[in-house]
Protein backbone atom coordinates (compact mmCIF):
# COMPACT_ATOMS: atom_id res chain seq x y z
CA UNK A 1 0.00 0.00 0.00
CA UNK A 2 1.64 3.45 -1.08
CA UNK A 3 -0.21 6.71 0.44
CA UNK A 4 -1.19 9.22 -2.76
CA UNK A 5 -3.03 11.94 -1.01
CA UNK A 6 -5.17 12.98 1.81
CA UNK A 7 -8.59 14.28 2.25
CA UNK A 8 -6.57 17.42 4.18
CA UNK A 9 -6.42 20.75 2.73
CA UNK A 10 -3.86 23.00 4.30
CA UNK A 11 -4.69 26.95 4.35
CA UNK A 12 -1.20 28.31 3.52
CA UNK A 13 1.53 27.66 1.22
CA UNK A 14 4.06 25.35 3.38
CA UNK A 15 6.67 27.03 2.71
CA UNK A 16 9.09 25.19 5.58
CA UNK A 17 7.69 21.72 4.15
CA UNK A 18 8.98 23.05 0.52
CA UNK A 19 12.52 23.99 2.35
CA UNK A 20 12.82 20.90 3.93
CA UNK A 21 12.94 19.30 0.96
CA UNK A 22 14.81 21.29 -1.19
CA UNK A 23 17.63 21.25 1.26
CA UNK A 24 17.40 17.29 1.39
CA UNK A 25 17.82 17.16 -2.78
CA UNK A 26 20.51 19.95 -3.26
CA UNK A 27 22.38 18.26 -0.49
CA UNK A 28 21.61 14.45 -2.23
CA UNK A 29 23.22 15.91 -5.52
CA UNK A 30 26.18 17.77 -3.95
CA UNK A 31 26.80 14.10 -2.74
CA UNK A 32 26.44 12.70 -6.00
CA UNK A 33 29.07 14.49 -7.51
CA UNK A 34 31.42 13.99 -5.44
CA UNK A 35 34.50 11.00 -6.02
CA UNK A 36 34.43 8.16 -3.59
CA UNK A 37 37.26 9.69 -1.22
CA UNK A 38 35.46 13.06 -0.88
CA UNK A 39 31.62 11.52 -0.04
CA UNK A 40 33.79 9.20 2.45
CA UNK A 41 35.06 12.82 3.90
CA UNK A 42 31.38 14.24 3.67
CA UNK A 43 29.71 11.30 5.24
CA UNK A 44 31.95 10.77 8.34
CA UNK A 45 31.51 14.53 8.51
CA UNK A 46 28.07 14.88 8.89
CA UNK A 47 26.69 11.52 9.62
CA UNK A 48 25.83 9.96 12.79
CA UNK A 49 28.80 7.73 14.16
CA UNK A 50 27.55 6.22 17.06
CA UNK A 51 30.53 5.74 18.44
CA UNK A 52 31.79 8.96 17.76
CA UNK A 53 28.69 10.73 19.07
CA UNK A 54 29.10 8.52 22.15
CA UNK A 55 32.86 9.50 23.02
CA UNK A 56 33.13 13.27 22.06
CA UNK A 57 29.15 14.35 22.52
CA UNK A 58 30.56 17.90 22.69
CA UNK A 59 31.75 17.96 19.13
CA UNK A 60 29.44 15.42 17.41
CA UNK A 61 26.15 16.26 18.78
CA UNK A 62 25.26 18.38 15.50
CA UNK A 63 25.55 15.42 13.52
CA UNK A 64 22.03 14.69 15.31
CA UNK A 65 20.77 17.78 13.00
CA UNK A 66 23.23 17.26 9.42
CA UNK A 67 22.61 13.80 9.35
CA UNK A 68 19.14 14.47 9.05
CA UNK A 69 19.61 15.99 5.44
CA UNK A 70 21.91 13.22 4.30
CA UNK A 71 20.58 10.52 1.61
CA UNK A 72 21.78 6.88 0.72
CA UNK A 73 20.39 6.88 -2.55
CA UNK A 74 17.55 7.81 -4.51
CA UNK A 75 14.51 6.13 -3.87
CA UNK A 76 15.62 6.16 -0.27
CA UNK A 77 15.77 10.26 -0.95
CA UNK A 78 12.66 9.89 -3.03
CA UNK A 79 10.54 7.90 -0.74
CA UNK A 80 11.15 10.11 2.33
CA UNK A 81 10.36 13.29 0.78
CA UNK A 82 7.33 11.89 -0.63
CA UNK A 83 5.98 11.26 3.16
CA UNK A 84 7.15 14.11 4.20
CA UNK A 85 5.45 15.92 1.71
CA UNK A 86 1.90 14.30 2.29
CA UNK A 87 1.97 14.49 6.31
CA UNK A 88 4.05 17.71 6.77
CA UNK A 89 2.46 20.43 4.80
CA UNK A 90 -0.62 20.00 7.36
CA UNK A 91 1.38 20.03 10.37
CA UNK A 92 3.29 23.08 9.29
CA UNK A 93 -0.10 24.46 8.73
CA UNK A 94 -1.77 23.83 12.68
CA UNK A 95 1.65 24.76 14.32
CA UNK A 96 3.38 27.51 12.19
CA UNK A 97 6.25 27.32 10.38
CA UNK A 98 8.84 27.76 12.95
CA UNK A 99 7.27 25.34 15.46
CA UNK A 100 7.01 22.70 12.64
CA UNK A 101 10.97 23.17 12.22
CA UNK A 102 11.69 23.12 15.63
CA UNK A 103 9.15 20.05 16.27
CA UNK A 104 11.02 18.24 13.15
CA UNK A 105 14.06 18.70 13.87
CA UNK A 106 13.71 17.91 17.42
CA UNK A 107 11.07 14.28 16.27
CA UNK A 108 14.67 13.37 14.12
CA UNK A 109 17.00 13.95 16.71
CA UNK A 110 15.62 11.59 19.07
CA UNK A 111 15.24 8.90 16.61
CA UNK A 112 18.91 9.21 15.28
CA UNK A 113 19.90 9.53 19.17
CA UNK A 114 17.83 6.52 20.28
CA UNK A 115 19.52 4.67 17.57
CA UNK A 116 22.74 5.02 17.84
CA UNK A 117 22.49 4.54 21.78
CA UNK A 118 21.67 0.85 20.74
CA UNK A 119 24.71 0.36 18.66
CA UNK A 120 26.98 2.88 20.67
CA UNK A 121 30.14 0.94 19.64
CA UNK A 122 29.19 0.83 16.00
CA UNK A 123 31.25 2.90 13.20
CA UNK A 124 28.61 2.26 10.79
CA UNK A 125 26.90 6.10 9.70
CA UNK A 126 23.43 6.77 10.11
CA UNK A 127 21.41 9.08 7.84
CA UNK A 128 18.19 10.30 6.65
CA UNK A 129 15.64 11.81 7.04
CA UNK A 130 13.13 9.35 7.65
CA UNK A 131 13.13 9.87 11.93
CA UNK A 132 12.28 13.29 11.28
CA UNK A 133 9.51 12.18 9.11
CA UNK A 134 8.24 9.63 11.47
CA UNK A 135 7.81 12.03 13.99
CA UNK A 136 5.33 14.36 11.43
CA UNK A 137 4.07 11.47 11.08
CA UNK A 138 3.60 10.53 14.51
CA UNK A 139 2.63 13.92 15.07
CA UNK A 140 -0.20 13.86 12.03
CA UNK A 141 -2.10 10.40 13.65
CA UNK A 142 -2.86 12.48 16.77
CA UNK A 143 -4.05 15.60 15.42
CA UNK A 144 -5.96 14.52 12.26
CA UNK A 145 -6.80 10.70 12.97
CA UNK A 146 -9.51 10.53 10.88
CA UNK A 147 -8.17 12.47 8.06
CA UNK A 148 -8.76 10.18 4.84
CA UNK A 149 -5.74 8.93 3.14
CA UNK A 150 -5.82 7.66 -0.87
CA UNK A 151 -4.21 4.80 -1.08
CA UNK A 152 -2.80 3.04 -4.04
CA UNK A 153 -4.07 -1.03 -3.11
CA UNK A 154 -1.84 -3.47 -5.42
CA UNK A 155 -2.66 -7.36 -5.25
CA UNK A 156 -1.22 -8.99 -7.59
CA UNK A 157 -2.56 -7.69 -11.00
CA UNK A 158 -5.45 -5.90 -9.17
CA UNK A 159 -5.01 -2.22 -8.57
CA UNK A 160 -7.15 0.43 -6.54
CA UNK A 161 -7.29 3.14 -4.69
CA UNK A 162 -8.92 3.02 -1.87
CA UNK A 163 -9.18 5.50 1.26
CA UNK A 164 -8.33 4.72 4.34
CA UNK A 165 -8.77 6.55 7.78
CA UNK A 166 -5.02 8.17 9.02
CA UNK A 167 -5.44 6.12 12.64
CA UNK A 168 -5.71 3.11 10.36
CA UNK A 169 -2.83 3.64 7.93
CA UNK A 170 -0.52 5.06 10.06
CA UNK A 171 -1.40 2.81 13.03
CA UNK A 172 -0.46 -0.63 10.41
CA UNK A 173 2.68 1.74 9.69
CA UNK A 174 4.01 2.00 13.12
CA UNK A 175 3.17 -1.70 14.15
CA UNK A 176 4.90 -3.06 11.01
CA UNK A 177 7.77 -0.72 11.86
CA UNK A 178 7.79 -2.21 15.13
CA UNK A 179 8.10 -5.35 14.30
CA UNK A 180 11.14 -5.36 11.68
CA UNK A 181 12.84 -2.68 14.58
CA UNK A 182 12.37 -6.21 16.62
CA UNK A 183 13.77 -8.77 14.15
CA UNK A 184 16.49 -6.76 13.21
CA UNK A 185 19.86 -6.81 14.63
CA UNK A 186 21.02 -3.35 15.82
CA UNK A 187 24.29 -2.08 14.87
CA UNK A 188 24.03 -4.45 11.33
CA UNK A 189 23.84 -1.88 8.21
CA UNK A 190 20.60 -1.57 6.42
CA UNK A 191 17.41 0.96 7.32
CA UNK A 192 17.41 2.02 10.60
CA UNK A 193 13.58 0.90 11.84
CA UNK A 194 14.40 1.88 15.47
CA UNK A 195 14.78 5.39 14.65
CA UNK A 196 11.25 4.72 12.74
CA UNK A 197 9.38 3.90 15.43
CA UNK A 198 11.49 6.57 17.92
CA UNK A 199 10.88 9.35 15.61
CA UNK A 200 7.22 8.21 15.83
CA UNK A 201 6.73 7.99 19.12
CA UNK A 202 8.39 11.34 19.98
CA UNK A 203 6.29 12.60 17.67
CA UNK A 204 2.98 11.16 18.68
CA UNK A 205 3.98 12.48 22.55
CA UNK A 206 5.35 15.76 21.61
CA UNK A 207 2.81 17.14 19.29
CA UNK A 208 0.00 17.95 22.00
CA UNK A 209 2.95 20.03 24.26
CA UNK A 210 2.83 22.32 21.06
CA UNK A 211 0.50 24.99 20.92
CA UNK A 212 -1.23 25.49 16.86
CA UNK A 213 -0.14 29.04 15.42
CA UNK A 214 -2.15 31.72 16.40
CA UNK A 215 -1.63 33.66 13.09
Amino acid sequence: MFPLYDDNPTGRTPVMTYGLITVCVVVFFYQVGLDAPQLKLFIQTWAVIPRELFTDFDREWFTLVSSQFLHGGLWHLAGNMWFLWLFGNNLEDVLGRGPFLCFYLLCGMVAAFVQAGVTANSGIPLIGASGAIAGVMGGYIVRFPQAQIHTLLILVIFITVIRIPAVVYLGFWIVFETLRAAATEPGMPGIAYLAHVAGFLAGAVLLPLWSERRD
